[in-house]
């Protein structure tokens, strides 16, 4: 059987981020994909991007049930906004 390794929040936000900085931003930051959602298996690197988040976070669920996914709203600065303001990723 597989042993889990929990994760905090904040532990799958800051491999996610270094992930997508690192290795994922120069790929997919394109005028085509600005404004998509990016869904990322922090522990894989393998990730998905669509209009939402939930069809490519079921897929990398189906993928593995164990997956630690983040998710991010490709050229901005959050993923979601509460007050209507997500404010675009200064590059």
């Amino acid at each position: 059987m597989l042993e889990t390794i929990f994760w905090t929040i904040e532990e799958v936000a800051a491999a996610g981020q270094r992930l997508y900085e690192e290795r994922i931003r120069s790929i997919v930051e394109t005028s085509e994909n600005i404004g998509k959602m990016l869904t990322l298996d922090v522990e894989t690197g393998e990730y998905r991007i669509g209009v939402d988040s939930v069809e490519g976070g079921l897929e990398l669920k189906h993928k593995n049930p164990v997956a630690r996914l983040f998710t991010l709203r490709i050229g901005y600065d959050v993923a979601f906004s509460f007050d209507g303001t997500s404010g675009r990723t200064k590059r």
